[in-house]
């Protein structure tokens, strides 16, 4: 069960956002060419979307890279669709015209996202058609290519660096003072002032929400090597939202009215420390709640029988030794009747894939799979979850055989 406000695409002007588009809109002005570069997650798409929604299109046109397809008709049939514009006829009749539509509807930047997959192609036909426009109707075109890229990384230079007259005058078209623009994460006090734009979006789930004073926290989870590999100490807005979102549906779920740290540690600890772990679905898969209503209680602890039939636990009344015995008792765990399953996983397969430890289905431990006799199984173990750190990986049984999937 969850509600539909976590699956909406929400959009909060973030520093980030703030950065953004201002160099897009720095460029709208001047009719400047830029290649921007950002860190995958960051918001590049929305803050186009927002933006092409303000400014109003076609003024601003915004496409995204063909992919897959180099053709310079696949970057001109998004430009004509971009225009509202049919797709009829044939390319090299189309081709020329155009320029003549975007002066008719007064278009004065092209955006292009996702710039990095742009091929050699749909680069000399951009600058063929501003050319184009330059010279028939007098109108300059501004243009930015947003790429991402981490670290110092600037997608496309390679081939504006090469020595042919096209490239050497596809470079002059850049701005001459910031031809390459890298927009930066948030830091630790953006990351804070985000948080209290959460608690507001939120407010209706959760009275008493309070993120703010675990701001310093969520900073040192998301600057973690494994999500800023580049030690940049920026957070993107990508990860941030998954750890809120993560953390806010779990509380849902348990009908509070604010969320405790141990929620947000815990999503933390899914997206840095389970981020490759691999889970296995078996059964009938994930279970699909109905988000119409909230819940009203929770469902009754239970261990697994022989016949590995759910019962309800119930713990006698005792007192004195018998108590002590009891307690003694309850602390011994059954060994899970899974660990003496074969696993049919073709050993070639499973020894190439680099795999360590494999969480058990039935009871969550990780443990590594032994080769036997041709076929592999699990080593025998308690039926209880261990200390071992959550670093191995998991199978799902597909219909032949079991396969690799992301958890």
């Amino acid at each position: 069960m969850t509600h539909q406000l976590f699956h909406k695409d929400v959009f909060v002007e973030t520093a980030f956002e703030r950065r953004f588009q201002a160099t897009l809109r720095s460029a709208l002005h001047k009719r400047s060419w830029h290649v921007i570069v950002a860190d995958p997650g960051s918001g590049k798409t929305m803050g186009i979307r927002e933006m092409v929604q303000t400014a109003g299109s076609p003024v601003i046109l915004a496409v995204t890279a063909p992919k897959n397809n180099e053709d310079e008709q696949a970057l001109g049939d998004q430009l004509f669709a971009a225009l509202g514009l049919k797709l009829t006829g044939r390319w090299r009749t189309r081709k020329p015209k155009l320029m003549g539509h975007l002066h008719q509807f007064g278009t004065k930047l092209l955006i292009v996202d996702d710039a990095h997959d742009l091929s050699l192609e749909h680069l000399m036909f951009l600058k063929e058609i501003t050319d184009q426009g330059r010279l028939q109707y007098d109108h300059p075109l501004g243009l930015c290519l947003v790429a991402a890229g981490r670290g110092n990384t600037i997608p496309l230079k390679e081939i504006f660096d090469q020595p042919e007259t096209m490239w050497l005058q596809f470079r002059r078209r850049l701005d001459k003072l910031e031809p390459y623009c890298r927009i930066v994460g948030h830091t630790s006090e953006e990351v804070r002032d985000i948080l209290a734009a959460l608690e507001t979006v939120y407010r209706e789930l959760f009275p008493q929400l309070n993120l703010r004073q675990w701001s310093g926290a969520i900073y040192t989870w998301l600057t973690q090597p494994t999500l800023d590999p580049t030690n940049s100490g920026r957070v993107t807005m990508d990860y941030l939202m998954k750890l809120v979102t993560i953390a806010l549906e779990w509380s849902y779920e348990a009908s509070e009215t604010n969320v405790r740290s141990e929620t947000l540690e815990k999503a933390a600890e899914l997206l840095v420390l389970r981020r490759d772990t691999l889970r296995i679905i078996d059964g009938e898969g994930p279970e699909v709640k109905d988000s119409s209503e909230k819940p009203t209680q929770t469902l009754p602890e239970y261990t697994e029988t022989g016949d590995q039939t759910p019962s309800v636990v119930q713990e006698p009344a005792t007192t004195g030794s018998d108590a002590v015995e009891d307690r003694k008792q309850s602390v011994k765990t059954p060994k899970c009747t899974f660990s003496r399953v074969v696993v049919p996983i073709e050993l070639k397969h499973f020894l190439e894939s680099g795999i360590a430890l494999v969480e058990c289905p039935d009871c969550a431990s990780m443990r590594t799979l032994e080769p036997h006799s041709g076929v592999l199984r699990f080593k025998p173990h308690d039926k209880r979850k261990t200390d071992t750190p959550n670093t191995g990986q998991r199978w799902a049984k597909g219909e032949t055989d079991w396969d690799v999937v992301g958890g």
